[in-house]
């Protein structure tokens, strides 16, 4: 049987890992969005609204979240009069309407490498 007065050992150990992430934001607007513009033009409103009455739509799930949303009553939209017949007049109308807003991507890869060293000194 061997008899060892002193002594080292050495260890080491890598490893290594790479994760690749693909991380996916959907953005919905639960409102909406109505303007009126131009010129010699009026609303035929009383009051000279120009909105659209809304319309509270019922609860929704997609993907396994529940949302609701409000959306104008298109009946109501605004009419409008030219002002000065026979003059030129412009009018431009502008509806976003609730929904998908934007879907953002992220894809990253996390690359990580560790190492372990180890030195075992021994004697009698």
């Amino acid at each position: 049987m061997p008899q060892f007065r002193s002594g080292s050992s050495q260890t080491s150990s890598t490893s290594e890992s790479v994760i690749n992430e693909t991380i996916t934001s959907h953005q919905y607007r639960t409102g909406y969005s109505y303007s009126a513009s131009g010129h010699n033009i009026e609303s035929t409103d009383t009051n000279k609204y120009i909105n659209p009455t809304a319309t509270t739509l019922t609860e929704q799930t997609v993907g396994g979240v529940n949302f609701s949303w409000t959306s104008p009553n298109l009946e109501t939209v605004p009419r409008f009069t030219i002002t000065n017949p026979g003059a030129s007049f412009s009018l431009q109308e502008t509806l976003i309407t609730p929904g998908l807003d934007t879907v953002t991507t992220i894809q990253r890869t996390i690359n990580t490498s560790t190492t372990v060293e180890t030195t075992t000194t021994f004697g009698q």
